[in-house]
């Protein structure tokens, strides 16, 4: 079994593998819009191990730049000393992306829809829209810690 990718160290995990075999993946960056940069050739090199269809995979590198993006600029507010987590499980039905910031939180129900005739023509606000278009699952918890995006795509149906 390969060793996670830039597994610094242990992470408490706040919940469970999808199944004991899974593969984890660890991506840190700071708090800077140049470490976005950073983002696809992690996302090759895990991308390795999931095989992902050129599909899926882009669909993943979209919503994933978009979530870490957003934990940069609106959950870390751009602090250059925060960071922000990226764990990926690779299970066999299932591959999971997890984002955590070190933001306050936010209701994503408030989060204006950018399909209102109002909101059409604003050059942001699309990025929660974006990620639940692309992935088949977004889920969203607030902790002490910080806010975490968790974005899932079902293997059974993307190879």
């Amino acid at each position: 079994m390969k060793k996670p990718v830039r597994a610094k160290k242990k992470r408490p995990q706040s919940h469970p593998h999808p199944e004991p075999s899974a593969q984890v993946f660890y991506f840190d960056c700071k708090s800077d819009q140049k470490e976005i940069r950073r983002i696809e050739p992690f996302l090759l090199k895990m991308n390795e191990v999931a095989r992902l269809d050129d599909g899926a995979f882009y669909r993943l590198l979209v919503a994933g730049t978009e979530a870490i993006n957003n934990g940069i600029l609106h959950g870390n507010k751009g602090d250059k000393k925060k960071s922000v987590h990226v764990t990926c499980i690779i299970g066999k039905d299932s591959l999971v992306f997890r984002v955590k910031d070190e933001g306050r939180g936010f209701n994503p129900e408030e989060v204006p829809d950018p399909l209102e005739e109002k909101n059409l023509l604003k050059t942001s606000g699309r990025g929660i829209f974006l990620m639940r278009s692309l992935m088949d699952k977004v889920a969203y918890r607030m902790t002490p810690e910080g806010t975490e995006v968790e974005l899932v795509i079902d293997l059974k149906h993307h190879g």
